[in-house]
C-alpha cells in the first residue's frame, strides 16, 4: 500500500490533483470537483490535530465493535468501495471554487507530507489510534479513492 509519506507517492497525488478543473466530473457519486477537493482536506486536518469531529459522540459497545472490525480496511491494500457512507461532518453541499479548493487540497497534502517523522498522532475520534504508517496509508488510500472518482 502507498503511503502520502513516501515522497514519489506524495508527487504522484499532488500532479493528479492539479489534473483536476472544474469539468471534472465524478464517475459516481454526487460531489462537484471543488466538493471533492473540500472533502479531502477534511480528514487530513483530522490527522493534524487541526479538526475535530463535532457530529461524533463517544460511541457505545456495538460502533466500537464494528469500528474495530472495519479499522484495517481503511488502510490496507483492498480500494475502497464506491458510494460508502461519509461521516456527517466531512459531507459539503455547498458549492466549492475548484481554483480555491485545490490550492488548499494541495497545501495540506504537503503539510501532511511534511509530517513524515512525526511519531505521535492525535487519536481518531471514532476509530482510535493509528500508526504513523497507517495514517500515511490511510490518508492516500482516501485521496487515491476520490482522485478515482473524478478519473485523475
Amino acid at each position: 500500500m502507498k503511503s502520502l509519506f513516501d515522497t514519489n507517492t506524495y508527487n504522484e497525488i499532488l500532479s493528479r490533483i492539479d489534473t483536476i478543473t472544474a469539468d471534472s466530473s465524478p464517475s459516481w457519486g454526487k460531489m462537484s470537483a471543488g466538493q471533492m477537493c473540500t472533502h479531502c482536506q477534511m480528514p487530513l486536518e483530522l490527522a493534524m490535530g487541526k479538526r475535530a469531529l463535532q457530529s461524533s459522540k463517544k460511541p457505545g459497545f456495538m460502533k466500537r465493535l464494528m469500528f474495530k472490525l472495519y479499522k484495517p480496511l481503511m488502510y490496507n491494500d483492498k480500494p475502497w468501495s464506491k458510494n460508502l457512507p461519509t461521516v456527517r461532518d466531512f459531507i459539503v453541499s455547498d458549492e466549492k471554487e475548484i481554483s480555491i479548493e485545490k490550492g488548499k487540497l494541495a497545501e495540506l497534502v504537503s503539510e501532511f507530507h511534511a509530517c513524515k517523522d512525526v511519531t505521535e498522532w492525535p487519536a481518531h475520534p471514532m476509530f482510535g489510534t493509528f500508526t504513523h504508517e497507517q495514517w500515511g496509508k490511510m490518508q492516500y488510500k482516501h485521496l487515491d479513492h476520490h482522485l478515482n472518482q473524478f478519473d485523475a
